[in-house]
């Protein structure tokens, strides 16, 4: 597989590590993803690498990635869930690696929804608040290629459009089961429905600033909600503080609970 134009410079067990995973059959594209794809690192930030194949034409045997010897955990195909579907936590002369599998398949679909506007929150493995199928989008659009070619789209007219009044609903629907659990002084529940309601509203304060979000760290923090911490954090045991918990966050985060009746 050729290299791609451009290709970052990474240090050398890395780079020998992206040029291994690129010669495994069934690779079609190796990129550079996360933190270090962005510049937002930290310099003990891991180093994620992209695996793309296609489940169509010929799909990724994980064998092969264990086959290469370094020490971690290499997962099967699915084993991490619906969106991040698998990979491998390696450690690369004394470098921390993680390497995801994609099925570019998969993703060219995601994709073309998310141009239409369209998407799916699934239930995901380390996610609260579920990962929105346009994360493939995302993925690829701030990735940097080492080898191969993946899509490059920008942050679609239509999905700037549908997603932040879905993702406020979903707020809405968890600050009216917040505001349940709160009436019967059920404090884990209620905390835990004011945390996806944050998270909900974080997604939809940045896909109405056409920003990807790529997982849920410092998802509230790049939203502008971090005030909303020390309510959650401070929410009371008895009905009424965690009834006054409910109207606070709410009212940060400028959502209403929805009314049943």
């Amino acid at each position: 597989m050729a290299a791609a134009a451009g290709t970052p410079s990474l240090p050398d067990p890395v780079a020998g590590l992206a040029s291994r995973l690129a010669a495994l059959p069934g690779a079609v594209a190796v990129v550079l993803g996360g933190s270090r794809a962005t510049g937002t690192h930290r310099p003990d930030s891991d180093w994620d690498l992209g695996l793309y194949y296609r489940g169509s034409v010929r799909p990724l045997d994980p064998a092969g990635v264990a086959a290469l010897g370094h020490d971690g955990h290499v997962s099967a195909l699915g084993e991490w869930g619906p969106i991040m579907n698998g990979g491998a936590w390696l450690t690369v002369d004394g470098l921390a690696v993680d390497v995801l599998f994609r099925d570019l398949d998969v993703a060219e679909r995601r994709i073309a929804d998310a141009r239409e506007g369209r998407f799916e929150v699934l239930a995901q493995n380390g996610y609260l608040a579920g990962a929105p199928t346009y994360q493939y989008a995302g993925e690829a659009a701030l990735s940097v290629p080492i080898a191969g070619e993946v899509p490059r789209p920008g942050f679609p007219d239509a999905l700037a459009a549908s997603a932040p009044a879905r993702w406020r609903g979903r707020a809405a629907v968890s600050l009216m089961f917040a505001r349940a659990h709160a009436t019967t002084a059920e404090g884990v529940g209620c905390v835990g429905m004011l945390a996806h309601a944050t998270l909900c509203a974080a997604h939809a304060v940045l896909a109405g600033r056409r920003e990807w979000v790529l997982n849920e760290k410092r998802l509230v923090e790049r939203a502008g909600l971090a005030g909303v911490r020390a309510a959650l954090a401070d929410a009371g045991a008895s009905a009424d503080a965690l009834g006054g918990t409910v109207a606070e966050v709410s009212r940060a985060l400028g959502i209403e609970p929805l009314a049943a009746r």
